[in-house]
């Protein structure tokens, strides 16, 4: 199907799902309406339930979430074995922006602590934006960066507090 016709064909109720979800985080807030069906053609949502894992340490990767609502709780594997919480998020969140980026395996688990909904961008819906549609995929690509980075930050900082001369 051409880009043009794809851009006035209906959505499906999949796809009104996925974009009403989208449509709660304030990191879409900027884009076009058309832009939004774009998006919501390309990603998906899923409800995961608590204790559920969304994904593990060491899996393959090929996708990243937009925490709508809920509670994932960020989990690495220390060098005792046992596991240390990273991070909670909760709506508004993003979790695995790397796996879209990279090949390399996940490195942390991500549970739910409560019911959770996510948006999951795959890769593969990545790159189809990024070439398809390279406005809307560079607009989208500054925003994941934008958040990798305030999360580098936060890790940063924390790993500051926590460490010893």
């Amino acid at each position: 199907m051409k880009q043009a016709d794809l851009l006035h064909k209906e959505l499906n109720e999949h796809e009104e799902k996925t974009r009403d979800y989208i449509l709660r985080l304030p990191l879409f807030d900027a884009f076009k309406s058309e832009d939004l069906d774009v998006l919501a053609r390309h990603m998906n949502y899923t409800e995961i339930m608590r204790g559920e894992y969304l994904f593990t340490e060491g899996e393959k990767g090929d996708f990243m979430c937009f925490v709508v609502q809920g509670l994932l709780e960020v989990l690495k594997k220390s060098m005792q074995g046992d596991y240390r919480t990273l991070a909670r998020l909760g709506k508004g969140n993003t979790i695995g922006e790397m796996s879209i980026v990279d090949k390399s395996p996940r490195s942390a688990s991500v549970i739910a602590r409560q019911p959770t909904v996510v948006i999951i961008l795959t890769k593969k819906g990545f790159d189809i934006l990024t070439n398809r549609y390279p406005v809307l995929g560079v607009t989208l690509l500054k925003k994941i960066m934008r958040l990798l980075s305030l999360n580098m930050r936060r890790t940063s900082s924390k790993l500051a507090d926590t460490m010893t001369l």
